[in-house]
């Protein structure tokens, strides 16, 4: 439910997707490092051909201020492959096991926010709010340290 979220608010926020522009489930063959999360269908790319691996800087500071917010609504449990050491602007990823207990309540707070008017993707949200920034900053310097 997690990179489902991510991908609507990509979608909504950051830049309509095209076809082809969200790659769930990939073979595993020739995948490496966190990419191998493709196989087993807990990761998604989003965008593959706007960010390959091994470039920075695929977002403006606008996208990338939404991008950490959606990463930040999703509790930690999706990680963004361009803060790993072997960066993958594309890549989202879960980074939780099956037995974490926010898997749980993210996936209840956002089927509560899907079935509530004016809530859940697709509801502008204030990505500047200093509340808001503080926990994305917060979970962005966490991400990066743990590459």
């Amino acid at each position: 439910m997690g990179l489902v979220h991510l991908v609507r608010r990509f979608h909504y926020e950051i830049a309509e997707l095209q076809p082809g522009e969200a790659v769930g489930w990939t073979a595993p063959g020739g995948l490496r490092g966190p990419a191998r999360n493709l196989a087993s269908g807990t990761a998604v790319r989003v965008r593959p051909g706007h960010c390959p691996p091994g470039t920075k800087g695929g977002y403006f500071p606008l996208e990338l201020a939404v991008l950490r917010d959606i990463l930040a609504e999703l509790d930690g449990m999706v990680r963004w492959g361009g803060d790993d050491r072997a960066v993958d602007e594309a890549l989202f990823y879960l980074a939780v096991g099956p037995d974490d207990t926010r898997l749980t309540a993210v996936a209840e707070r956002l089927r509560v926010g899907e079935t509530t008017s004016g809530r859940g993707a697709g509801t502008l949200v204030d990505v500047h709010d200093k509340r808001r920034r503080s926990v994305a900053n917060a979970l962005a310097r966490r991400q990066r340290n743990g590459a």
